[in-house]
């Protein structure tokens, strides 16, 4: 396995010559994928629609095609879930990736092509070994065994054909050999649908394989660790596995988690490596040991563009190129691929950290912020008064959600209701409530403005939630496990009331 171990870890730093290429040349590789693309689709039935054919520039493209969500595309992908093909893209689709983002009723299927398996979802896997191995040469993952938490995997009724599952179990089922050597545990446990048999399951069969990196969702890792800890009767991970020295990370915001695996995890040396990819395509990862930033990856075949977050409710907003962009700014992402999204609005808001190279963080979706008093907060604004609200009051966040408190006989100003589920709750209440409120209106200017004398926000509200809250709602609303996140932020009350509504009917029991 040594062996094996050093020749992988040659292969994979060849690839950093390729990185360094796009990192130079930024927009020359994005002008190179947008005339790939148009020239590859331009006789889809799509393609011929909008006059692929007779694109000659960026902004010709951006005037015939209009901004596009999953509504306006759903029609032709349901034609496509039905075996119909040359859609929206011009090779064969047969896997769509299952995605519903939070805890919205409605699935979305994604199209995945061949294309986008090999030259995005697959590229970025490796590429995330690659910049591993570029920042610790001596790292040994290959000498034993990844541990991967993903989705399910089902066959669509539809068509004998056309098959779907979380984007994490359309990637296990199309592996190649040598990857599925190194993951664990076997298909048939990995791709459970029952998330509670899964995780039952999955402890018992990795307990006692050497696993030396794990990836996938914070939140439903830390059920899975738990559970091994109190099968094994160990005090932490690393009396279970001692090799272990990775963690791929996302879906999430990595900071409210950071504590809690500190505890999980004891060692100075773990390393955790922080990711952006989705159903709609891999798009960062951290390139730097530092947290936080991660990479723009510009040659997975996606074409970016970036509307400024202020514009996002015009009627015709124009979007900029990678060559327009500044840092600090809040951007709502929107992307062109290889598997037939067309100048795609995936929900993602992201600020750009750097411009050489280009390096970005998620700061929030585009429909999960809270502005029903002007306040426009965003999760970005969020994560980082919690960080500094756990840190002064040594506080451990499970997970949370917020959303406004409305004018009221007994609320004569609005407010902010937070729901937070401590792994270890803070020593001071009051002062983790001020902390939150201070950090915030020192990050957001409007935030501030309506907080002054109270005149139209009030101090939040902190309400404490049992143990096990969070889960137990997102398994009644059928979202357990695989990519489901819990909601951050909204701004309708539609989330918060229905958690209370479980705590107040004695649905979800128990305490921390």
């Amino acid at each position: 396995m040594t062996i094996l171990n050093s020749v992988f870890t040659w292969f994979m730093k060849k690839r950093i010559h390729q990185i360094e290429l796009f990192m130079k040349y930024p927009n020359e590789v994005q002008e190179e994928w947008f005339e790939q693309l148009i020239s590859w689709a331009e006789n889809t039935e799509w393609g011929r629609r909008h006059h692929y054919k007779s694109i000659e520039s960026i902004d010709q493209f951006k005037q015939r095609v209009p901004i596009q969500t999953y509504d306006t595309l759903k029609p032709y992908i349901e034609r496509m879930l039905k075996g119909e093909q040359n859609v929206l893209w011009p090779s064969e689709i047969r896997w769509f990736a299952k995605s519903s983002g939070t805890t919205n009723d409605r699935s979305k299927f994604i199209p995945v092509s061949e294309e986008s398996l090999e030259e995005c979802h697959f590229k970025g896997g490796k590429d995330m070994l690659t910049l591993y191995f570029n920042n610790r040469p001596n790292a040994r993952i290959f000498t034993g065994k990844s541990l991967t938490l993903g989705g399910s995997h089902q066959v669509v009724q539809l068509n004998a054909d056309a098959s779907f599952g979380d984007l994490s179990a359309v990637i296990m089922k199309n592996l190649p050999l040598w990857a599925e050597f190194y993951r664990t545990p076997h298909l048939d446990i990995a791709l459970l649908d029952n998330f509670e048999e899964k995780i039952e399951k999955m402890a018992h069969a990795t307990k006692d394989v050497n696993v030396t990196s794990i990836s996938g969702v914070p939140t439903w890792n830390a059920l899975l660790f738990k559970r091994i800890l109190e099968i094994t009767g160990k005090n932490n991970l690393l009396e279970v596995w001692p090799n272990l020295e990775l963690y791929f990370h996302g879906a999430v915001n990595f900071t409210p988690y950071r504590e809690l695996f500190k505890t999980l995890i004891p060692s100075d040396d773990m390393y955790y490596l922080d990711t952006y990819n989705a159903s709609e395509g891999f798009f960062g990862i951290q390139d730097q040991e530092a947290p936080g930033d991660m990479l723009l990856m510009l040659d997975y075949g996606i074409f970016y563009e970036f509307l400024p977050f202020e514009h996002l409710e015009d009627e015709n907003p124009r979007t900029l190129t990678l060559d327009e962009v500044e840092v600090g700014k809040n951007y709502a992402l929107i992307i062109s691929t290889n598997a037939g999204l067309w100048r795609y609005m995936i929900g993602d808001t992201i600020r750009f950290t750097s411009l050489a190279p280009y390096r970005i963080q998620i700061t929030g979706r585009t429909k999960h912020f809270i502005n029903a008093f002007g306040e426009e907060l965003i999760i970005d604004n969020a994560e980082r008064a919690l960080e500094r609200a756990c840190h002064y009051t040594g506080a451990i966040i499970r997970d949370y959600t917020a959303a406004p408190v409305y004018f009221s006989n007994d609320n004569t100003c609005g407010g902010h209701e937070w729901l937070i589920e401590f792994e270890k709750e803070p020593a001071e209440f009051d002062r983790f409530t001020d902390l939150l409120d201070e950090t915030l209106r020192k990050l957001n200017s409007d935030y501030d403005a309506k907080r002054f004398k109270d005149m139209a926000l009030h101090r939040p509200q902190v309400r404490c939630l049992p143990n096990g809250t969070f889960i137990r709602w997102m398994k009644a609303r059928g979202k357990l496990g695989g990519q489901h996140k819990v909601p951050r932020l909204a701004n309708t009350r539609e989330y918060v009331d229905s958690i209370l509504e479980l705590i107040n009917t004695g649905e979800v029991v128990g305490k921390n």
